[in-house]
């Protein structure tokens, strides 16, 4: 049982977490309402500044945040952000070293604190951003996006550095669930900009 704690034990700072986290998804809701209300010829949402703010809000660069759509027409996931990403490549959901795959078919989120000491694909990892001096991926939380209880994506939040340790602290329980509540708002917004 996690019982009380006192604001003297440096609780104020998962509350500031989760109040921003519950003004984002307020945020992302309003937007992807908006969305599905839009004419045609209204302007649409640019997933990179909602990446932008998901990063702020959970502490890690906006290069960190990634954001996947499932394509069930070729049976794989596509990058949608970060941008250098979008014609790399996709991850087919038959990977079985791909953690983005196995988060879609399985629909199960995952936080992975020795990430780069698992085996995963590592061609993703080899594009440089004009802001990355930061190593490799060393931590990782992965969830899947659901829209009516269909995986439609997966969002994955990481921690790079030369090792684990200058990555910066591993992700907790409370870091997983500020990232699952952002998963509803991001189903909804990719369906009006994923396309299929």
């Amino acid at each position: 049982m996690l019982g009380h704690i006192s604001p003297g034990l440096g609780c104020k700072i998962p509350h500031i977490t989760m109040t921003a986290t519950t003004s984002l998804v307020s945020e992302m809701e309003r937007i992807a309402n908006a969305l599905g209300a839009e004419t045609e010829g209204a302007p649409g949402v640019s997933l990179s500044v909602v990446a932008e703010k998901i990063a702020k809000n959970l502490g890690v660069k906006h290069d960190e945040v990634a954001i996947l759509a499932v394509s069930t027409r070729w049976r794989h996931l596509h990058f949608l952000v970060p941008e250098a990403l979008k014609n790399v490549g996709f991850v087919p959901l038959s990977s079985n070293s791909a953690l983005a795959a196995r988060t879609a078919r399985e629909s199960r989120p995952e936080i992975e604190n020795n990430f780069a000491a698992t085996r995963h694909a590592t061609v993703f990892e080899s594009v440089k951003f004009a802001s990355d001096a930061s190593g490799a991926i060393q931590k990782m939380v992965s969830a899947p996006i659901l829209l009516d209880g269909k995986v439609i994506g997966v969002i994955q939040v990481s921690r790079k550095g030369a090792n684990p340790h200058s990555a910066g602290p591993d992700f907790t329980a409370q870091d997983l669930g500020n990232i699952l509540a952002l998963c509803k708002p991001l189903g909804k917004m990719l369906r009006h900009v994923a396309g299929e």
